[in-house]
């Protein structure tokens, strides 16, 4: 079972944060400004909402750096597979001996769903994110009293329009994409995984300068699909085809047990180190239905990250978490305001 700890982390001066850590509060900030709704995100794009996440927080000033980046709530991953989250007393014969092994059976799985329709222009897409760092008010309260400017916080309940012509018309955020985008970009993924992934990164390109150093092809590749996975909905027919291709990036990892998610929940994690720094990126997915149900980034080695101007040294342990969401709920509604 998961051991909450609070660690507050100021770390302006450290090398350029993974794009994946610094997403949520860029996300957070920007729907804030552009008035597209008060919840949170990677409450993503469209479940987390759509990932105006980059990754990119330079943009965005201080006061994203500070929320992003800066505050990191920790959670003690344990390592060792609890008997109560056993995969068979949850989903019978999971086999979580490799990534493979997990991704081509949820592939399986999907392709024999049926395919619903497409949402209409005039819906709305509903989603419900569990933020492991912002839910502990006692740490934001701590930061507010050490004078860190810290924004308000966010309803996890996040409706975002699902024909976004606003968004659709941006072209500032190479990631972001409305969820109409979402769903076509994904209906349209070629076959061949080698191609889907090509495609992809096409579609979502590396950073650079300002943006954050170039990726290699595999960290790239493992990034844009953790970003069209954020969306919602995506067909089952397509969801098979974006799996199938995760299993063939180099590095791709699955752990072996199931682990416990910001909300509580048992869910597949699909890993990978990330090529430089001290942590790794965690995709989350359901272990019945083999749907999308968040991500985390966990430090991977021990490390000390050097305060600035005045703010004391951080020790980032092994097993904590940096960034913990879960999404609890995704559907297509027809109006703002409504739930399922």
């Amino acid at each position: 079972m998961d051991e909450m700890t609070r660690l507050r982390e100021l770390r302006a001066d450290a090398p350029v944060p993974g794009r994946a850590d610094l997403a949520p509060g860029r996300r957070r900030l920007t729907d804030a400004i552009a008035g597209r709704g008060a919840s949170r995100t990677s409450a993503v794009r469209a479940g987390l909402g759509r990932r105006l996440r980059d990754w990119r927080i330079a943009s965005l000033g201080a006061v994203v750096a500070v929320t992003a980046a800066a505050l990191v709530i920790t959670q003690v991953v344990d390592t060792s597979p609890p008997e109560e989250t056993a995969p068979a007393t949850v989903v019978g014969d999971l086999d979580l001996s490799g990534p493979a092994a997990v991704l081509n059976r949820a592939a399986d799985h999907l392709e024999r769903q049926k395919v619903p329709p497409e949402p209409r222009p005039d819906q709305w897409i509903y989603t419900r994110v569990v933020d492991g760092a912002s839910e502990n008010a006692e740490a934001v309260k701590e930061l507010q009293e050490a004078g860190v400017d810290v924004p308000p916080g966010f309803s996890p309940d996040r409706w975002v329009p699902y024909e976004d012509t606003f968004a659709e018309n941006d072209t500032s955020d190479t990631d972001y994409r409305s969820a109409r985008e979402s769903y076509r970009i994904a209906t349209g993924l070629p076959e061949a995984p080698g191609a889907l992934l090509a495609e992809l990164r096409r579609i979502f390109p590396t950073g650079s300068g300002p943006d954050g150093p170039p990726e290699a092809e595999d960290e790239h590749s493992f990034r844009v699909l953790s970003v069209l996975l954020e969306s919602y909905p995506i067909p089952p027919d397509a969801l098979a085809r974006i799996y199938r291709a995760m299993a063939t990036v180099k590095g791709v990892e699955v752990t072996d047990h199931l682990i416990r998610d910001a909300s509580g929940r048992e869910v597949i994690a699909i890993t990978r180190d990330r090529d430089e720094g001290d942590t790794r990126h965690e995709i989350l997915i359901d272990p019945v239905g083999y749907g999308y149900a968040g991500e985390r980034s966990v430090v991977t080695r021990t490390h000390t990250v050097r305060g600035d101007s005045g703010a004391p040294d951080v020790v980032q342990k092994r097993g904590d978490v940096l960034m913990d969401l879960a999404r609890t709920h995704a559907a297509v509604v027809d109006a703002k305001g409504r739930k399922p």
